[in-house]
């Protein structure tokens, strides 16, 4: 263990918990807030800010470190992160502000309360809540494993309780930030995090091009040593260039996770935080330079394997916090490590916003006490997001890493299932709820058996061709719901008024 690495970690994740525990000084919020105020910023949130939230909540600490560790032991593969991010912006530029001003219009805070006035239907809303729920839950737990590689790396992450605490330690100052300040806390900390990770990313990206003699002669030296079958170095056998029978794979996963980002509850929380719809257009354009540092994380994966990095073998998750270790000097290391650390806090307050808004709105409030005011509300969303990150850290503490990965993987299955009911109602009001339900329900259990039976493999196949799970799922979700919808009788429609009226 590096003593000054340490310390400059320490200093990074301390300082920034002091200004998430200062966040009502930067937005100042209402005595008693309402779930709106609490959960959405008032939905105030301008351009700047709201680039900075809705690019640190979707480009996570375990993305950070998940990317460049697939890219580190399967090559060309792990790239599929960049066009799936690519294709997700034009979508948003279409999708969110059009979500934004219906959920305005008629006073949504959660995406299932758009469904639910949207459709009248309470049920088909319930599963939407839960659906995002379940999905939410694992990978907050992800965050918390993006900051344990972080102190593994850094040699201080001691084995059982210890260790333990250490997490727990670090989301309870979150915990107590986001139950007072809600989306406030993590729309401070995002800047804090877009400043340091992106002064990070580009400095170890120049100083390695620099070690190495610029970017020829890194895939130069890729070449050498990725000639052989293995690399015996690392014990890995990535290849530079996508195998043609993994197209139809890589460009399925690529849609089908590009379709299922938008759906998380955590993205749409951040962005029915933003002022307008302009501010959704503007940053649909503008994160794209969050897609640009995905791709020099990336590239951290080749350029360990060009650096000779060698990590034990089932932690390819390494690779990159070694190949830091390697390029600065200790100080400099805890800097830049603790920059990618603090990358997970912005998601999982995010996260456990969203997750307690589904319950509190769309599960307590509608079935447990419908006389609820919207301040009881929030104090019952306020309790539901520590248990929310008591969860998080129960699946870290006694689960198998291996289990959240899966569940997570599960969870972007299940999300994709809401898709129909979220964006197709804002093309065509002929869709039925019922129809809506019986789709979302049979992919829901088709996505779950593909999954569970190909081996928590996200790419199954299909009529022999190699198809990502949640794809397949949304094509028999959709073909219930088409059916469905055309011999059910067509509820009456719903008038604006009426729906504004449903809300307030």
């Amino acid at each position: 263990m590096d003593p000054a690495a340490l310390a400059a970690f320490v200093a990074v994740l301390a300082g920034t918990s002091l200004v998430a525990l200062g966040a009502r000084r930067f937005h100042r919020a209402p005595p008693t807030p309402t779930p709106a105020d609490w959960a959405l910023g008032g939905r105030r949130f301008g351009s700047v800010t709201t680039w900075f939230l809705l690019g640190g909540t979707i480009y996570t600490a375990y993305t950070f470190s998940a990317v460049p560790a697939l890219v580190y032991s399967t090559g060309a593969l792990g790239f599929f992160a960049l066009p799936y991010t690519i294709i997700v912006w034009p979508l948003a530029f279409w999708l969110l502000p059009r979500l934004w001003r219906e959920a305005r219009e008629v006073g949504a805070v959660t995406v299932a309360d758009l469904v639910r006035v949207r459709y009248d239907a309470p049920g088909l809303a319930l599963a939407v809540a839960l659906t995002g729920i379940l999905s939410t839950m694992p990978y907050v737990a992800l965050q918390l494993l993006g900051i344990r590689t972080v102190l593994v790396a850094l040699d201080a992450y001691p084995e059982g309780l210890a260790g333990d605490a250490i997490l727990a330690a670090v989301f309870a100052v979150l915990a107590l930030a986001t139950y007072r300040n809600g989306i406030r806390a993590p729309a401070v900390i995002a800047f804090v995090k877009g400043v340091l990770v992106f002064c990070a990313i580009t400095l170890v990206t120049a100083l390695v091009l620099h070690r190495l003699g610029g970017a020829g002669n890194l895939f130069l030296e890729l070449e050498q040593r990725l000639s052989s079958p293995a690399d015996t170095s690392t014990g890995a056998a990535p290849s530079l260039a996508l195998h043609p029978s993994l197209y139809l794979a890589y460009g399925s996963l690529a849609l089908g996770s590009a379709l299922a980002l938008l759906m998380y509850p955590h993205v749409l929380t951040a962005a029915f935080a933003a002022r307008s719809e302009r501010v959704l257009r503007v940053n649909s354009v503008a994160l794209l330079a969050w897609t640009g540092l995905l791709g020099l994380v990336a590239l951290l994966g080749l350029a360990a394997h060009a650096a000779d990095i060698a990590v034990d073998p089932g932690r390819p998750d390494l690779a990159v916090p070694a190949l830091v270790e390697w390029l600065t000097p200790g100080w400099v290391t805890g800097l830049i490590l603790g920059s990618l650390a603090i990358g997970a806090l912005v998601p999982a307050a995010v996260m456990s916003v969203a997750a307690a808004m589904l319950f509190t709105r769309n599960i307590y409030a509608e079935y447990v006490n419908p006389q609820t005011t919207p301040e009881q509300q929030t104090g019952v969303a306020r309790f539901v997001s520590l248990l929310v990150k008591v969860g998080a850290l129960g699946f870290v503490m006694f689960m198998a890493e291996q289990d959240a990965i899966n569940l997570q993987l599960l969870g972007g299955v299940w999300i994709l299932q809401i898709f129909p009911a979220v964006v197709l109602g804002l093309l065509t009001g002929r869709l039925h709820p019922a129809g809506l339900f019986a789709g979302w329900a049979v992919g829901m259990l088709a996505g779950t058996f593909l999954v569970t039976t190909g081996g928590f493999s996200s790419v199954v196949s299909v009529a022999g061709l190699p198809l990502y799970a949640a794809l397949v799922a949304l094509g028999a979700n959709l073909l219930v719901v088409v059916l469905l919808s055309a011999f059910l009788p067509r509820a009456t429609p719903w008038s604006r008024a009426v729906r504004l009226r449903r809300l307030r």
